[in-house]
């Protein structure tokens, strides 16, 4: 289980710093970004979930200029953020919310990007239902997220040292494809990334991570301090990696696109099961729309 107070604790503490140590999360966002050309209209409507500082927020605002583009992040400090991206004739909207539950009406949005937010999702499906809910048929969704190979060294370091969960879980690539295709997205496709990034020591990594927010949200994880002599040994396992002076750190990144279903596919709740609609509701629903 994932501690999401302590996740959005964690980010809000790293929010003044983040974008100056957030490399590697820069580097993919901005990929992400050029991955909108398979759009073949520009978006009315944009929502950025897991916009962090809003940098990709205003990446997409400079890319469609006349679509009103809105960034969505749990934690405020982030949000707070975004006004030095913010400009008076291409202005950001925030949102504070969660992924779990957006503060948007069903099917308001054309393009969803998320930038390396979604490991931090237990339920994927209820993160892809929600997602899918506020797309409009036919809209795009983006995301890139954490593979389980990210930070293997740290792990296996860890578990040389000790028995307690010290590093995040990430899902395989095939529950990531799982949980869309239970949401009946329209032509999902996926492909992986491998990111290496050297340090000159262990402590130089566990400060980066510590800094951007990404620690241990395992709501098992061990509370209190870890022991010195787990810590030593974990130091020392780490150093079996090294390469030419320098210890790595794997990330594994999963980019995926699909696109919302049209108007006749039906909606399916979060655990994936084809939602039940009554003919009195559908009636009323379009009386509704009608107007009496």
């Amino acid at each position: 289980m994932l501690d999401r107070q302590r996740i959005r604790a964690a980010f809000g503490a790293a929010a003044q710093d983040y974008e100056g140590l957030a490399v590697l999360q820069r580097e993919v966002g901005r990929e992400l970004v050029e991955r909108c050309i398979v759009l073949e209209q520009p978006p009315q409507r944009v929502l950025d979930v897991g916009c962090g500082t809003g940098l990709h927020t205003a990446a997409l605002k400079q890319r469609y200029r006349k679509a009103e583009v809105i960034g969505l992040d749990l934690a405020l400090p982030m949000l707070r953020q975004t006004r030095r991206h913010s400009r008076w004739w291409r202005p950001l909207r925030v949102l504070a919310g969660d992924v779990l539950q957006l503060p948007l009406a069903d099917r308001s949005v054309d393009l969803v990007y998320s930038n390396l937010c979604l490991q931090w999702c237990e339920d994927l499906h209820a993160a892809f239902y929600e997602l899918r809910r506020v797309l409009r048929p036919g809209g795009l969704l983006l995301f890139s997220t954490f593979g389980p190979d990210t930070l293997r060294e740290l792990r296996a370091a860890w578990q040389a040292a000790d028995d307690a969960a010290h590093v995040h879980r990430f899902l395989d690539v095939h529950d990531i494809g799982n949980a869309v295709m239970a949401q009946a997205y329209a032509d999902p496709v996926f492909d992986v990334e491998r990111y290496t990034l050297t340090y000159t020591d262990v402590r130089q990594l566990m400060r980066e991570l510590k800094g951007i927010g990404a620690g241990n949200a395992l709501a098992e994880r061990r509370r209190g301090l870890t022991g010195r002599s787990a810590y030593t040994r974990m130091l020392e396992a780490y150093e079996s990696f090294r390469v030419n002076g320098r210890l790595p750190a794997t990330y594994e990144v999963v980019y995926g696109q699909a696109f919302a279903p049209q108007e006749n596919r039906p909606l399916r709740d979060r655990r994936g099961e084809l939602v039940q609609v009554s003919v009195d509701s559908l009636r009323e629903q379009l009386r509704r729309r009608r107007g009496g």
